[in-house]
């Protein structure tokens, strides 16, 4: 039986990724390297040294780890100065009832998200009661794809991971859960349908308890 639930944030429970791509678009065009929305989508779900690495690459650039640590406070600064401008028009489709229906179930519910700024995000969104649980990218060692974080979050909820289900929208989060030995449910994404147990397009209309039992 499913008993705990856990979330990638971005793209899951709320859309902050134009937030990431202006940021890095920024950070990217100081060095004469352009981004697109193909390279967006290879972005999604890597940690915030891991998109750098793959921009550099992208650029053909290499940086010491002084002036890539610069960048990486510099690309930081300028998402968390857009993450003001968050509102409830953020929180993807869906979402705010489910969170509802569930916290009146038995679930136990955990954001596991390779942002740092998880916790503010939530807070700024009023919805950091509606989680037991709380992991983000400064608690692990590894990041995703490594299946740390989701592996930390079930412990937390003081469930086995086969008691878990996982949402994802990312290739790198689905490789982690399924690393982890989770059940993984992509959302929004399309192209993780046949790497995912399940896929939805969002969560109007949802039904948990069709995959509670599952197996």
């Amino acid at each position: 039986m499913i008993k705990g639930l856990i979330f990638d944030l971005d793209g899951v429970i709320v859309n902050t990724d134009i937030y990431h791509f202006e940021a890095w678009k920024q950070v990217a065009s100081q060095y004469s390297i352009q981004l697109d929305s193909s390279i967006n989508e290879r972005l999604k779900g890597l940690s915030r040294r891991d998109s750098w690495n793959l921009i550099m690459e992208l650029g053909n650039i290499q940086l010491s780890d002084e002036e890539t640590n610069l960048v990486l406070e510099t690309k930081n600064s300028l998402y968390r100065k857009e993450l003001k401008n968050l509102s409830r028009d953020n929180i993807l489709l869906g979402v705010e009832d489910f969170l509802k229906e569930l916290n009146q179930k038995d679930f136990k519910l955990a954001i596991g998200s390779s942002s740092k700024n998880a916790r503010d995000i939530l807070h700024y969104l009023n919805l950091s009661s509606s989680f037991n649980s709380i992991i983000d990218g400064s608690m692990v060692k590894n990041l995703k794809p490594s299946p740390d974080i989701f592996i930390k979050a079930a412990k937390t909820l003081d469930l086995e991971t086969n008691q878990c289900l996982v949402f994802e929208d990312a290739l790198s989060g689905v490789h982690a859960a399924k690393a982890g030995g989770f059940k993984v449910i992509a959302v929004g994404n399309k192209e993780l349908i046949d790497v995912a147990d399940y896929y939805i397009d969002n969560f109007l209309n949802f039904k948990i308890d069709e995959y509670a039992t599952v197996s």
